[in-house]
């Protein structure tokens, strides 16, 4: 495979792959905003926080599967990394056919989890790639550019799967309730679960072909940067990734970034729905969310790094979601709703400013330091959990609930952005 070394421009195949790679990751990774209320529904779940299991499956795969995918990587290569990916997260989607013909919530987390498994891999690739086919300093810029992608999955899967999965929802339900005959129940379950089939049995195929074409792309690799040595101090390199305590706040910073997205994203059908928000508006209501978001990417493609530095994006997107979660908690009806929609736009340049500030100068240890980043994705996995927690089993009135969850992952946002993204380097 062709070697390319860290250049002035960007590489434009490479970021064409990345581009489709990244609206797979939002189709797959936003599809569980719908899957929560419809496998709630489905399945006859008891509480919202059963549900909620479905990103804690997804997204506590990053958490065991990044480091393991760094090694993976390194083994059989890049490319080959990603082959890999595609077909695993293929395997993954063709097990929600026995999943919804046995009508098992086990087998649908097992699916789930295995999806999550094969975007670790995936993203454990791809991130540094992204940010390292270019300069450093317009990497948020570039992962702006994929994140219009991934968002823009995201603002379709919820449409596509809320008239596939979530059709006549309401009747759907008030006919559940008012069935009092065990089999007559079950045969309404049965039905509404078929209703997985050919979705996913699509998905499956797609990716296996995506797979197909990968194999076949020459896509080159980037060398990382290698470490620096001041010669004239004789300053030794770096003989740890553990010297780089950067890396880890980012990678934290990446939980919190994760979090507040998930929160905003998959969380805001179960928040609306206790706002008694209209159920037809609800169930798009992760597309309001993935819209701000995609008008935040845009506004990163044209201002960094021209108009302001990535740095100083974030700390402007993490005071915009301290506010907006104030305004939620403390409002209702549609103002309370909107404004957890519009979380997206303050959540936007999170991720695209984090990720190279948290691998920026890790030379060598550049690959198994975005394996650690991507463990963060893991904040995912809890966030969702913790409310469910706090509003279900502690009884938390749901918006002072959505308060506690969101406001300590942004405050250390703002840290990040202001001091964290400095540790290390002296000044």
């Amino acid at each position: 495979m062709t070697s390319i070394p860290n250049q002035n421009r960007t590489a434009l195949l490479p970021m064409v792959i990345c581009c489709a790679l990244f609206f797979i990751f939002g189709f797959v990774t936003w599809a569980n905003g719908t899957l929560i209320p419809f496998l709630k529904l489905a399945l006859n779940l008891e509480t919202d926080l059963q549900a909620f299991f479905v990103t804690f499956a997804s997204y506590i795969a990053y958490f065991f599967l990044a480091l393991p995918s760094s090694w993976i990587l390194q083994k059989i290569g890049f490319k080959n990394g990603l082959v890999l990916g595609m077909v695993i997260l293929g395997v993954g989607s063709l097990i929600f056919i026995p999943a919804a013909d046995n009508r098992s919530y086990g087998l649908f987390l097992t699916g789930i989890f295995i999806q999550g498994s094969a975007m670790a891999l995936l993203q454990t690739a791809v991130n540094p790639y992204l940010s390292i086919i270019g300069p450093i300093d317009s990497a948020a810029a570039r992962i702006s550019i994929a994140g219009l992608c991934n968002k823009g999955a995201g603002v379709l899967v919820p449409i596509i799967f809320g008239v596939l999965f979530l059709k006549n929802s309401a009747e759907t339900t008030a006919r559940i309730n008012a069935t009092t005959d065990i089999n007559a129940k079950n045969a309404i379950l049965d039905e509404l679960l078929q209703r997985v089939h050919t979705p996913y049995i699509v998905l499956a195929v797609v990716f296996v072909l995506f797979a197909v074409l990968i194999k076949f792309v020459n896509l080159p690799e980037v060398e990382a940067e290698e470490d620096i040595i001041d010669e004239t101090s004789k300053v030794k390199a770096k003989s740890s990734i553990f010297q780089y305590p950067h890396l880890f706040l980012g990678a934290f910073a990446i939980f919190c970034c994760v979090a507040v997205e998930v929160m905003a994203g998959d969380g805001i059908a179960t928040y609306g729905r206790e706002l008694n928000i209209n159920p037809d508006i609800v169930r798009f209501s992760t597309s309001f969310t993935l819209i701000c978001m995609l008008v935040g990417y845009v506004i990163g493609i044209i201002a960094i790094p021209k108009i302001i530095s990535q740095q100083m994006a974030l700390r402007i997107c993490a005071v915009l979601g301290v506010t907006l979660t104030f305004v939620s908690s403390f409002s209702t009806g549609n103002l309370s709703f909107y404004s957890v929609a519009l979380l997206g736009l303050a959540n936007s340049l999170m991720w695209p400013a984090i990720f190279p500030l948290g691998i920026k100068g890790l030379g060598r240890f550049t690959k198994t330091g975005s394996a650690i980043m991507i463990m963060g994705i893991a904040g995912g996995a809890l966030v969702l959990p913790i409310y469910g927690f706090l509003k279900d089993t502690l009884n938390i009135d749901f918006q002072h609930a959505f308060l506690y969850t969101l406001l300590p992952a942004y405050l250390f946002i703002i840290f990040f952005a202001i001091r964290g993204h400095k540790a290390g380097s002296g000044k």
